[in-house]
C-alpha cells in the first residue's frame, strides 16, 4: 500500500519532496503525482503530468499553449482524482497527501473527494483557515493550515510539513480495524437527521431502535451534515432512514446558510431504502449574525439563535412549496415510504406560546404534502415533534418497514 502524494512539481517539488523522503524514512511507500503544467518539474515524478492530462481527455501541450490557468487547473483535477480513484480500485491506495495552495487545494481535494470514508486525506493548504465546505465536501478530508505560503522551504514551513508527514504515517501506519467481529458493528445501520430544535424527538426514537437492534448514525442537519448523510445512503451504508429534520430544504429554497443542495431527500428514495420522513425545522431558515441577513428579508420575522445564528420563519407560501416537494421527491421513491406530520409544532420555537408558533403555516406545508405525495402514506399526528408519542411513533414505523 502506498501514499499518493500529489503537487505541482514545477512550484512545490522541494516542499513534495520534502514530505516524500520523511514519509520514507518513516517506512512508508509513496507515488508522486506532478499535476503541474506550465514549468518544468524540479523533482522526478511517479506520475508525470502528461498522463494526469492524458487522464482528463486532453494532452498537457495543448493546455500549454492554450495558457489558460483556470483551464489547467480544471484538467487536472478531473486527471489526478481519475489517476487516484482507478489506483484505490487496483487496492493501491493507503492514503493521499497533497500540498498547494487555491490550484493545489481545488486539484488534491477533487481527488480525495472520490475516494470512499476511511482512507486517509490529508491536504496541506494556504486555504484551510477559511471556507473549506467547497473543497471537503461531505469527505473525512483533513485539511491543514500551511500557516506561511508553501513557496519553499523556512524553519515553519518545515514544521508544518514534517506534522504532515507525522500524520499521514499514523494514519497509514496504524489504520482504523475494521475486522473486529463486534455485536455492535454488526448491527445495521439507520440514518438519523437531527437540529438542536428537534433533539428530544429523535433521541427517543433513536432509544427504541438501538433497543431493536440497529445502529444509529445521527447527521447535524447543518447543511453539510444532510449532504454527508445522502452520499452514504448512496453509497449503500444504511438499512433505513430516519428523515425527522428535513429543516436543509428551506434554506436551499429561501436561500439560508445552511441548504445541503437539492439533492436532499433523493438518494434514500432512489436506492430503495425504507425511510420516515418528516417535516422537522422547516419552520425556520438559518443565517449567522443578524448583520449577514440579506437586506430583502428585513421585514420577516426573526429569533436570536445565539450571537451568530439567526433564524428566520419560513412563510405560508414557503411552507407550501416545501409540503410540495417533500410530497414530489416522497412519491418518486423506490423504496417502502412513510411521511409523518407532528400537527402541533415542528421545532421547539413553533409551538403554542413560542416564538415561531404559526398554525397557517403549518396547515399549508401540510397541504402542500397532500397535493403531491401520490400513493405514499401520510400520517398527521395530534403531537409536537418533540413529544414522546410523536418520537416512539416515528421510530416504530421505520421498524415496521424494515421488516417489510
Amino acid at each position: 500500500m502506498t501514499v499518493y502524494i500529489l503537487g505541482t512539481l514545477d512550484t512545490k517539488g522541494t516542499e513534495v519532496g520534502f514530505v516524500r523522503d520523511l514519509l520514507h524514512e518513516f517506512g512508508v511507500a509513496t507515488c508522486v503525482v506532478d499535476t503541474g503544467c506550465l514549468g518544468e518539474p524540479t523533482i522526478a515524478a511517479d506520475v508525470l503530468r502528461e498522463a494526469i492530462f492524458e487522464a482528463a481527455c486532453t494532452a498537457l501541450e495543448a493546455v500549454r499553449k492554450k495558457g489558460d490557468r483556470g483551464e489547467a487547473v480544471t484538467f487536472a483535477a478531473i486527471g489526478a482524482a481519475k489517476i487516484v480513484a482507478t489506483a484505490h480500485a487496483r487496492g493501491d491506495v493507503s492514503g493521499v497527501l497533497s500540498i498547494g495552495g487555491s490550484a493545489g487545494t481545488t486539484i488534491g481535494t477533487a481527488a480525495m473527494r472520490l475516494l470512499p470514508l476511511g482512507v486517509p486525506k490529508l491536504m496541506v493548504s494556504t486555504l484551510a483557515s477559511g471556507q473549506t465546505r467547497p473543497y471537503v465536501g461531505s469527505k473525512d478530508i483533513l485539511m491543514l493550515n500551511a500557516v506561511v505560503d508553501i513557496a519553499g522551504l523556512n524553519r515553519i514551513s518545515r514544521t508544518i510539513l514534517a506534522n504532515a508527514a507525522r500524520a499521514m504515517a499514523g494514519m497509514v501506519t496504524f489504520p482504523v480495524p475494521v475486522n473486529h467481529e463486534t455485536e455492535a458493528q454488526n448491527r445495521p445501520l439507520i440514518a438519523a437527521t437531527m437540529f438542536g430544535v428537534t433533539t428530544p424527538c429523535v433521541e427517543r426514537a433513536r432509544q427504541i431502535l438501538e433497543q431493536a437492534g440497529y445502529e444509529v448514525v445521527v447527521f447535524h442537519a447543518t447543511g453539510i451534515g444532510g449532504e454527508a448523510m445522502e452520499g452514504l445512503i448512496a453509497d449503500g451504508m444504511f438499512a433505513g432512514v430516519l428523515d425527522i429534520t428535513t429543516t436543509e430544504l428551506a434554506d436551499e429554497l429561501v436561500g439560508g446558510i445552511l441548504t445541503a443542495g437539492p439533492g436532499r431527500l433523493t438518494a434514500a428514495g432512489r436506492n430503495g431504502i425504507p425511510q420516515v420522513i418528516s417535516i422537522g425545522a422547516l419552520d425556520m431558515v438559518n443565517f449567522g449574525a443578524p448583520n449577514t441577513v440579506p437586506d430583502k428579508f428585513k421585514d420577516r420575522k426573526f429569533y436570536q439563535h445565539n450571537a451568530t445564528v439567526t433564524l428566520m420563519r419560513t412563510t405560508i407560501d414557503e411552507n407550501r412549496k416545501l409540503g410540495e416537494e417533500i410530497g414530489q421527491k416522497a412519491a418518486a421513491a423506490t423504496g417502502p415510504t412513510v411521511i409523518l406530520i407532528p400537527l402541533k409544532g415542528v421545532s421547539a420555537i413553533d409551538q403554542t406560546g413560542k416564538a415561531f408558533d404559526d398554525p397557517a403555516a403549518r396547515e399549508a406545508l401540510y397541504d402542500g404534502i397532500q397535493r403531491t405525495h401520490r400513493s405514499v402514506e401520510v400520517i398527521p399526528l395530534n403531537n409536537h415533534i418533540n413529544d414522546q408519542e410523536f418520537a416512539e411513533a416515528a421510530a416504530h414505523q421505520l421498524l415496521n418497514l424494515l421488516d417489510r
